[in-house]
């Protein structure tokens, strides 16, 4: 680490975010799987194109599918997954993109590393609290019912723990509110900070 020297560049995130028309932070997601996440993230992007806002979404299997396809589901390489992933986040936002990110997350000590890195001032936290026995009722992937077998080892929500999120900046209950209401929500949020520029 003695031998690295960051390096400096002429364009930076301000000029990106002059050049897009509106600032650039993280929108993180967070809650057991079969909560919504997935379906909300991409909603939000969606709408978030529609207004010609310059986005990237990041989901937990899609970079499990490559960036982090080395890491298991143990304690350490979860950590590991999420520092990746928030890592990337700073890169994007400095690219001047309204990064989405949507992982179980599910320990507070690392989505508050996230925050850390990406700066508290860059960061939405959209807790989906959707009830353990709603999730399990949708189980669109089979995953409940295989964790409940003992087929799925260290499966957040049943053998592993989710941590609640301590002070995020929304919460959504997909099993109360319907999609549209809830993007709604998100998106009078999100374009506070869009108005935001730096």
């Amino acid at each position: 680490m003695n031998n690295l020297t960051r390096q400096q560049y002429a364009v930076k995130r301000q000029d990106r975010n002059k050049l897009n028309q509106h600032s650039s932070f993280l929108v993180w997601f967070t809650g057991l799987s079969g909560s919504g996440k997935s379906t909300l993230a991409n909603l939000l992007e969606i709408e978030l194109l529609s207004r010609g806002i310059h986005t990237y979404l990041l989901d937990g299997d899609n970079v499990r599918l490559g960036l982090n396809k080395d890491l298991s589901f143990s304690e350490t390489d979860r950590t590991e997954n999420i520092r990746r992933v928030g890592e990337v986040s700073k890169l994007m936002i400095d690219a001047g993109l309204v990064t989405i990110a949507a992982f179980i997350s599910p320990f507070n000590a690392d989505r508050e590393k996230v925050k850390k890195s990406v700066g508290i001032e860059n960061y939405i936290e959209i807790y989906v609290n959707t009830p353990i026995e709603v999730c399990i009722e949708r189980d669109t992937k089979g995953l409940y019912e295989k964790a409940i077998k003992g087929e799925i080892l260290n499966f957040t929500g049943i053998s592993s723990p989710y941590e609640i999120p301590e002070s995020p900046s929304l919460i959504i209950n997909t099993s109360e509110i319907a999609n549209d209401q809830a993007i709604s929500k998100i998106i009078n949020l999100v374009l506070v900070k869009l108005n935001q520029h730096d």
